[in-house]
């Protein structure tokens, strides 16, 4: 079987295994989030932070949970580092420094789990499972719960309330994160990650001298670091570690974890608006970029020429031989389209045109499916771009899902999609005009500049990944991509809510003869060529100086 064939056969099987999770999943998260009941277990959680699960919020109060929730998390996460040097079951590791430990408390809890570090040889088991594990499932509720939010006000007329979030927060880990999580951790254990707490070990024989091996309990944050599109690895070969990702199986169960909440999101969207073939229409939009995106990066990496290419049948620098470039190419658009960063090849080793895809799809706004509950509060963001759009083709008042899109609307949408590219853009222009961050480079030329702007668009658009060649263990590095992963983080939320709010307040608009069918193949091609237009364009001129230069030079 010929290696193409194989990754298209993968591809297809990954389809399959989400169409069949699509409706059940779907449905189920639209029941956890619309029950008026509360279980025994999260009664218990909610007298003990003091919260009231029953009371409604209006959007600012729905906002103060969010950010004093983040914030607590931040300062948790941050002491919890400091202190790692007299913790137990810290394998001897001293505390983070005071740069670094915010870097990673920013990280984790902004959902981002960019690494600056060698987790290793870094932290030990209380910072790993009772701090980073911890955060990847909280951090990924509180995006589920900002979407629906946004979610419930387009269902919702002549009100401002959203719901309430610790509700939504704790729902989220309770009933869905964790269950999932407790299965695929036995799969992953089962396929031969690695579940314990022991200490260091010394193994065999490595260049003349021994080579050491932590234990951890790797398979239950593997788990919950690809289902909540976290990304940030127990080990700094991340998902390509075999104590991770053992065989080619978990390498497309990982994928499948990844992807199947992001897309099956879209079914609860149909069902909580009471419409499902508006959930369709937005799946249809994330199914045809992420396939799209796929096929080109396999492209890129199975026609590149040259000897050494020929004779490896593609780009293999910097990937697995246990997944070869079809997987490889799979895992690495899905975590680029979604907000996840976990890493199964050496994204710095792809071809020119292969590094440009993975910055494309972070600089969409990871949409395509995206990140757990960001991807479909950034693509509702967009729809209403589109429609808007539409609207002022044809001069009349866009409307969607019954709201009308006026003044109000339209400013809080477009301060979504301005926001992260300023902060990608402003400070990638200050590292490169400074000498400090510059010395990091371990690359020059067009190669070294998509080192500086991969950093920051996977810092602000939450993803996590890097190109790997940059030191980024500096104190430049650390306190600047620690400041672009919380404002990008939080911002957007901000906004989201906003509009959130002013949709709730709405009374419906009734459909009429000139109203856009927003549930039709017309929209949807609308609704692709205005993430690709809008989106794409606003980081055109710094990929044509990075990526693309580099992939047409070569």
């Amino acid at each position: 079987m010929s290696p193409v064939l194989a990754g298209v056969l993968q591809l297809l099987a990954l389809i399959a295994a989400l169409a069949l999770a699509y409706r059940p999943l779907g449905d189920y998260m639209a029941k956890v989030y619309s029950s008026e009941k509360h279980y025994k277990p999260e009664k218990w959680i909610y007298k003990a932070i003091g919260a009231n699960p029953s009371a409604e919020m209006r959007w600012p109060a729905y906002l103060r949970g969010v950010l004093s929730f983040s914030a607590v998390s931040v300062l948790f996460l941050y002491g919890l580092q400091r202190a790692q040097g007299i913790l137990p079951g810290s394998l001897g590791f001293s505390a983070i420094d005071p740069d670094q430990a915010f870097n990673t408390a920013a990280s984790f809890v902004a959902n981002t789990n960019w690494q600056s570090y060698y987790g290793e040889q870094a932290m030990g088991h209380v910072v790993q499972t009772g701090g980073l594990a911890v955060q990847n499932f909280v951090s990924a509720a509180v995006g589920m719960a900002v979407a629906v939010a946004l979610v419930r006000g387009f269902a919702r007329s002549r009100t401002g309330e959203l719901g309430n979030f610790w509700a939504d927060m704790v729902r989220g880990v309770v009933r869905i994160l964790l269950p999932i999580s407790v299965v695929g951790a036995i799969i992953l254990v089962a396929c031969g990650a690695i579940q314990n707490f022991s200490g260091i070990h010394e193994v065999g024989q490595f260049m003349g001298g021994t080579q050491q091996w932590n234990g951890g309990a790797v398979a239950s944050q593997e788990v919950i670091k690809e289902l909540g599109t976290n990304g940030g690895g127990y080990f700094n070969a991340n998902s390509a570690h075999p104590f991770e990702n053992p065989n080619p199986f978990s390498n497309l169960f990982e994928i499948f974890l990844i992807l199947v909440i992001p897309f099956s999101l879209t079914r609860t969207f149909g069902r909580m608006v009471g419409n499902l073939r508006q959930g369709y229409a937005i799946l249809a939009t994330m199914a045809t970029i992420w396939i799209g995106f796929t096929a080109l990066m396999m492209w890129t990496e199975f026609a590149h020429h040259g000897p050494a290419f020929d004779v490896a049948g593609g780009a293999m620098e910097g990937k697995e031989t246990r997944y070869g470039i079809a997987a490889s190419s799979i895992f690495s658009v899905a975590t680029t389209l979604t907000s996840t960063g976990a890493v199964n090849s050496f994204h710095s080793s792809y071809t020119g045109l292969g590094g440009g895809i993975q910055l494309l799809g972070m600089q969409l706004g990871e949409i395509a499916p995206g990140g757990v509950g960001s991807g479909l509060y950034g693509m509702l963001v967009m729809a209403i771009i589109a429609v808007f759009i539409a609207g002022l083709m044809v001069g009349r008042t866009p409307e969607y899902l019954g709201k009308k899109i006026g003044t109000r609307e339209i400013k809080f949408a477009a301060l979504y999609i301005l926001i992260t590219p300023a902060l990608v853009l402003c400070f990638t222009a200050a590292a490169m005009a400074l000498d400090t961050p510059g010395n990091s480079m371990t690359n020059s030329g067009a190669h070294g500049f998509s080192e500086i702007l991969y950093a920051y668009t996977s810092g602000a658009n939450n993803n996590g990944s890097a190109f790997a060649g940059l030191n980024a263990d500096t104190q430049w590095f650390n306190s600047t991509i620690g400041i672009a992963m919380l404002l990008g983080r939080f911002l957007p939320m901000v906004f989201v809510l906003a509009l959130a709010g002013s949709l709730a307040e709405q009374k419906p608009v009734p459909e009429t003869a000139g109203t856009l069918r927003t549930d039709k193949p017309l929209y949807t091609g609308l609704l692709v060529g205005t993430i690709l237009i809008v989106t794409g364009l606003t980081y055109f001129p710094a990929l044509a100086l990075g990526p693309l230069a580099e992939g047409l030079a070569s």
